[in-house]
């Protein structure tokens, strides 16, 4: 029937987004499928501008067609919409802490990355200098001892920031710095998120995200 909403799940999103690979992992740990609509982002659809009029951003997840905004909104109302809800902590305190950690990744993360590839000279060197403090922050505070980011199992926190490890190798080679090196536990935790079959279907592979980001440079005239 013309106009009906499609029932079922639905995830708007863009290959190489570390917003929209949470999404993908979250619905992967659940066991939920869903339809993937590749959107262009310079050319954006109806579609998408529909659902997100505000932002007009991707990731939006469309649940029987009424939609879902921000990517750590959206990961949250998986787990809580389809039991059992599992990847956030049961324990409040707990469920604070991963939402601060989350918060702050969200803040620092992806916009001193785009510094560091973006700028150059005295600039980049500030954003590199920043990238390691955040790297180091994110190992001291939220990961310490622990084998993932919430504890002994992989969960909200470790979805929320295992996305992003697809771009460590863009960092290193704009910042001229080795994560390995400056956040060794850091590099360990990536490498057993990498292991987990949700993870490892889900982000792109490094060199493709360099590439990409090599590709950005061109169109923006950035030498």
């Amino acid at each position: 029937m013309a106009g009906e909403k499609k029932q079922g799940l639905q995830l708007l999103d863009f290959w190489v987004s570390p917003f929209g690979q949470r999404c993908r992992i979250a619905l992967a740990e659940k066991g939920l499928p869903y339809e993937y609509l590749e959107q262009d982002l310079g050319n954006k659809s109806e579609l998408l501008l529909r659902s997100n009029p505000i932002h007009k951003k991707i990731p939006v997840l469309l649940h029987d067609g009424r939609p879902v905004c921000e990517s750590l909104i959206i990961v949250q109302y998986i787990d809580e919409a389809f039991a059992p809800a599992s990847l956030l902590p049961s324990d409040p305190y707990a469920r604070a802490q991963a939402r601060f950690w989350a918060d702050y990744v969200d803040k620092k993360l992806y916009d001193c990355g785009t510094r560091l590839w973006k700028l150059k000279g005295e600039a980049q060197a500030q954003a590199r200098k920043e990238m390691v403090e955040i790297l180091k922050t994110l190992e001291e505070g939220a990961l310490g001892d622990k084998e993932f980011l919430g504890g002994d199992a992989f969960g909200f926190l470790d979805l929320v920031l295992v996305p992003f490890t697809s771009w460590f190798l863009t960092y290193e080679r704009h910042g001229e710095f080795s994560v390995e090196k400056e956040c060794p536990r850091l590099a360990a935790w990536a490498k057993r998120c990498g292991e987990r079959e949700s993870v490892a279907k889900t982000l792109s592979p490094p060199e493709k995200v360099y590439e990409f980001v090599g590709g950005l440079k061109k169109r923006f005239g950035i030498e």
